[in-house]
């Protein structure tokens, strides 16, 4: 990987503030998050892992450059959104990246950026609802006296979709606020990963290679 000499151009200052909302986010659920940078033509994508479970979910969260400027960085999200935040407050769009650091296990292993097959349009409402339903039944389960890691697990990684999808990938949807992005989302596969994406980022898990029991919902 290799780190940029000149500053990051975004496209406008509101670009900042997208990255810096997600960056945000995930920093209150992990203070010591990475992100791997990389741009293709005038488009930067923000790649970090969501930690929920040994198999956390990937979140990508993209921004609109000022031009094509190649990139391929590791960095501290906390320093990064430190940056953002300076850059919010001189009204900029220049960003300086923070110095590169030695990437965790995940950022060696992203998701391909081609053939991918569209499986279906997904609103995101259901979506949602699975999701907060989730949430009450994994706080309920964490009163309880013993079993909690393994209730939990039942819980998360439960199937939403025949092709895969899992209320994990979700909860890391809502974590994030891809959810909240637009009406519906976009339930894309490929050999190894399934993505569900919205109009300005994307939630990657890897495809479980047994077949899993559904819940019984209807997202469509």
């Amino acid at each position: 990987m290799s780190t940029a000499v000149e500053p990051l151009r975004l496209a406008e200052p509101r670009e900042t503030a997208i990255l810096a909302d997600f960056l945000g986010r995930l920093l209150r659920y992990d203070r010591a998050a990475a992100v791997r940078l990389q741009t293709a033509g005038e488009t930067l994508a923000v790649f970090a892992r969501i930690p929920l479970g040994e198999s956390g979910p990937l979140a990508i969260r993209t921004a609109l450059l000022d031009g094509a400027q190649p990139l391929d960085v590791t960095v501290s999200a906390g320093q990064w959104l430190e940056e953002l935040a300076r850059a919010a407050d001189d009204g900029r769009s220049g960003l300086v990246l923070p110095p590169a650091i030695t990437g965790p296990a995940w950022a060696g292993l992203l998701p391909p950026r081609v053939g991918w097959e569209h499986v279906e349009d997904l609103p995101t409402d259901p979506l949602a609802a699975a999701v907060a339903a989730a949430i009450t039944e994994f706080r309920k389960a964490a009163t309880q006296p013993s079993g909690g890691d393994a209730i939990a697990e039942a819980i998360w990684s439960r199937r939403v979709h025949p092709a895969g999808l899992t209320l994990r990938a979700l909860h890391a949807a809502h974590l994030t606020g891809l959810l909240q992005q637009a009406p519906q989302v976009t339930l894309h596969r490929h050999a190894a990963w399934l993505r569900l994406t919205a109009p300005r980022g994307s939630v990657v898990i890897r495809r479980a290679s047994a077949p899993g029991s559904g819940l019984g919902l209807t997202l469509g």
